[in-house]
C-alpha cells in the first residue's frame, strides 16, 4: 500500500510540474499523416442501455430517470421515447455479428442499473433475468474474440432513487451506487477486466442538474451540478477503493471513468487572456472530474472564481463544494486509465458576467463560447468537424495528468436528418481526420491505449429523441423489427481496422470506393421498404416529397425542415441562420 500511495504522489509531481509545459501558442495542424497504430491497438464501437436496449419495462426491469423523464410530453423532441429504441434487449446475437463483420476488437456498453436491481438497492431485490441479459451478452462477446468494455453508469439511474433522495443531490448516492458496482464486479468480474465508473458526468451534472435538459430535469442554477458533480466522484472513487481492495488480485482488472472533453483554443493565441479564458474552459470542463482524479482537487481556477463570485453574491461559502483532506487522499490517483470521450471544439475568449446576473455554472466561467462558420456542420447544432483540437486535447491531457493511459471512449459525429441516402462522405471524412490526429498525438508521445467510435448503432440521442443519428449502422426506427442497413462508415472504419491506420494515399483512395458501393446496397434494400421519414412531414405540416428526404435543424427554438432534392442528400447542412 504505501508503495502503491508513493507512485500516485509521485504522479501528482509529474502532473504539477507538467502544467506549465503546455504551449497554447503552438497550433501546428500540419498535413496528413500516413502511417499505422501500435501493436495491439484495440478498435472499437460502443452504445449505452438507454439508448439501444429498449424494452423498458421487460422482464423485472425497474423504471429508470429516462423512462420517467421522456414519458413526460415536450421533454423529448416529437416526444420520441427509448422504450423500444434498436431492440437490443432482444437483438444481442444480431449485433455482435455486425461487430465481428467489421472485426471490431472491443464493444463498449453499459449496465442499467434499474434491470438488475429495480429500486436501486442491493438488498431488496436483485433482478436474475436482467443479470442474464447482461451475462448472455459478455459470453457472446467473449465467444466471438470482442473485449467488453463496461459503463456502470451512462445516467439511467433507478427513479425510485430520484424520489427517494433526489439522485445526485443527495450523499446517500455514494454508497448505493458503490454497492450496485460491487454486485456487477461480483456477477460479471470473472470475464470484464475493463470497467467505466461514469459516462460523462459532465453531462449528468449541468444537463441534469442545472439546465434541465436532460434527466432528472432540476433547474437548480449554480449549485445543483457543483453538488452533483461532488457525489459522483466521491462515488467514483469509492468504487475505484472497492475494486482495488476486494477485486483486483482476483480479476485483474482496470476500472476508470469517461469524461467528455471539448477543445477549447484561445481565439487570439497571443492575447493572455484568451489564453487564459481557454484554460478555464478545458478545466471547468475535463478538469472538473480529471484533476481530482489525479490530484486530489479541484482545479485551482474553480475554486477561485466561484469562491470569487459566491462572496460577492454576499454568500457565506463558496457554491463549489469543499474536499476534506482526508477525501483529497482518499480520491487521488483513482484512475486506473482515463476514458475520453472528444466530438468538437470551440474558440474561446474573456467575456465577465456581473455577479448580479446570478447564479449559473456557465456565467461563473467569464468565457465566450465561438465557432469558424467554416467549420464543416453536418447538422447538429453543436457539433462541428474540428479535428485538429483533437490532437490539442490529448497533448494537454498528456501534459496536464503526467501522460496518463488513454481510452478513447466515444468520437464519431452525428447527422441531423432523415433520409434514405447511406453514403454518409461527411462520417468517413471526420472518421479519417480525427482518427489522423489520434495517431499524430501518439506520435508525439500520448499514452492511447483503444478508439471507440461513437456509435455502432443509430440509437435514441436523449432530448434529441431519433432527429439525430450517429451510427455507423443505420436503424429503420418504423420498422417494428428495427433492420440494421450499413452505411458507407461501416466499410471505410473496417478498413482503417484492418490496416491499423492508414498506410498509404493509394489504399485510401481505394477505401471510399469500397464504402460507397457498401452504402449503394443498402439504399436499395431501405428503399424497397416502407418509408421511414414520412411521418415527419405529416406530425409537423410539411408536404411529402417523392425522395423522403429531410434534413432537420433548430435553431433559437425554430425547427426547419426543409425538403431536398434526393441527389443534395449527402451533402452537408447549410448554416440555416441566414434564413
Amino acid at each position: 500500500m504505501s508503495m502503491l500511495r508513493t507512485c500516485h504522489l509521485l504522479v501528482l509531481m509529474l502532473c504539477v510540474s507538467a502544467i506549465e509545459d503546455f504551449d497554447w501558442t503552438k497550433n501546428d495542424h500540419g498535413s496528413f499523416y500516413y502511417g499505422v497504430f501500435p501493436t495491439g491497438f484495440s478498435w472499437g464501437a460502443g452504445g449505452s442501455a438507454y439508448q439501444t436496449e429498449g424494452a423498458w419495462n421487460v422482464d423485472g426491469k425497474g423504471m429508470s430517470i429516462w423512462d420517467a423523464f421522456a414519458h413526460k410530453k415536450g421533454k423529448i423532441f416529437l416526444n420520441d421515447t427509448g422504450d423500444f429504441s434498436c431492440e437490443g434487449y432482444h437483438k444481442v446475437k444480431d449485433d455482435i455479428s455486425l461487430m465481428k463483420d467489421m472485426n471490431l476488437k472491443h464493444y463498449r456498453f453499459s449496465i442499467s442499473w434499474p434491470r438488475i436491481l429495480p429500486t436501486g438497492i442491493k438488498n431488496e431485490n436483485i433482478n436474475e433475468k436482467g443479470i442474464r441479459y447482461y451475462d448472455d451478452l459478455i459470453n457472446k462477446l467473449l465467444e466471438n474474440k470482442i473485449t467488453p468494455i463496461v459503463t456502470l453508469y451512462h445516467w439511467d439511474l433507478p427513479q425510485i432513487l430520484e424520489e427517494k433522495y433526489r439522485g445526485w443531490q443527495n450523499a446517500s448516492m455514494v454508497n448505493l451506487f458503490n454497492d450496485f458496482a460491487n454486485l456487477c464486479f461480483e456477477r460479471f468480474g470473472n470475464r470484464v477486466r475493463h470497467w467505466i465508473t461514469f459516462n460523462n458526468p459532465w453531462s449528468i451534472a449541468v444537463e441534469g442538474y442545472e439546465t434541465g435538459e436532460h434527466a432528472p430535469g432540476l433547474k437548480l442554477r449554480g449549485v445543483g451540478a457543483y453538488k452533483a458533480a461532488h457525489h459522483i466522484i466521491k462515488a467514483h472513487a469509492k468504487v475505484w477503493h472497492t475494486y482495488d481492495t476486494q477485486w483486483r488480485n482476483k480479476q485483474k482488472g482496470l476500472v476508470g471513468i469517461s469524461l467528455s472533453g471539448d477543445w477549447g483554443e484561445p481565439v487570439d493565441i497571443s492575447n493572455q487572456r484568451d489564453i487564459e479564458a481557454a484554460e478555464r474552459y478545458v478545466q471547468f470542463y475535463m478538469g472538473w472530474f480529471a484533476t481530482p482524479l489525479f490530484n486530489g482537487d479541484y482545479p485551482q481556477v474553480m475554486k477561485d472564481y466561484i469562491g470569487r463570485k459566491s462572496a460577492q453574491q454576499g454568500l457565506g461559502a463558496s457554491r463549489l463544494p469543499v474536499f476534506t483532506a482526508q477525501e483529497k487522499s482518499y480520491i487521488r490517483g483513482t484512475c486506473d486509465f482515463l476514458g475520453i470521450g472528444h466530438f468538437t471544439t470551440r474558440y474561446i475568449t474573456q467575456k465577465n458576467y456581473p455577479s448580479g446576473r446570478g447564479n449559473s455554472y456557465f456565467t461563473d466561467r467569464d468565457l465566450a463560447e465561438l465557432v469558424d462558420p467554416r467549420w464543416p456542420d453536418p447538422g447538429s447544432e453543436w457539433l462541428y468537424s474540428v479535428p485538429w483540437g483533437f490532437r490539442r486535447l490529448l497533448n494537454f491531457v498528456k501534459k496536464q495528468y503526467g501522460n496518463p493511459m488513454i481510452y478513447v471512449t466515444e468520437n464519431g459525429v452525428s447527422e441531423k436528418m432523415m433520409c434514405t441516402d447511406l453514403c454518409d462522405d461527411w462520417r468517413m471524412q471526420y472518421f479519417k481526420d480525427y482518427i489522423n490526429e489520434m495517431l499524430k498525438a501518439i506520435k508525439d508521445g500520448v499514452n492511447i491505449k483503444a478508439y471507440t467510435a461513437w456509435s455502432l448503432l443509430d440509437k435514441f440521442e436523449w432530448d434529441e429523441g431519433y432527429s439525430e443519428r450517429f451510427g455507423l449502422y443505420y436503424v429503420d426506427f418504423r420498422d417494428k423489427n428495427k433492420p440494421r442497413y450499413p452505411k458507407a462508415s461501416v466499410q471505410y472504419y473496417k478498413s482503417i481496422i484492418s490496416s491499423n491506420g492508414f498506410p498509404n494515399q493509394r489504399e485510401l483512395e481505394s477505401w471510399k470506393g469500397k464504402a460507397i458501393e457498401t452504402c449503394s446496397s443498402s439504399n436499395q434494400l431501405l428503399a424497397a421498404g416502407k418509408s421511414n421519414t414520412s411521418h415527419y412531414s405529416e406530425e409537423l405540416g410539411g408536404a411529402k416529397t417523392k425522395t423522403n428526404c429531410y434534413f432537420i435543424q433548430s435553431l433559437t427554438g425554430i425547427l426547419f425542415v426543409l425538403p431536398l432534392q434526393l441527389e443534395d442528400c449527402p451533402r452537408k447542412i447549410r448554416n440555416l441562420q441566414e434564413s
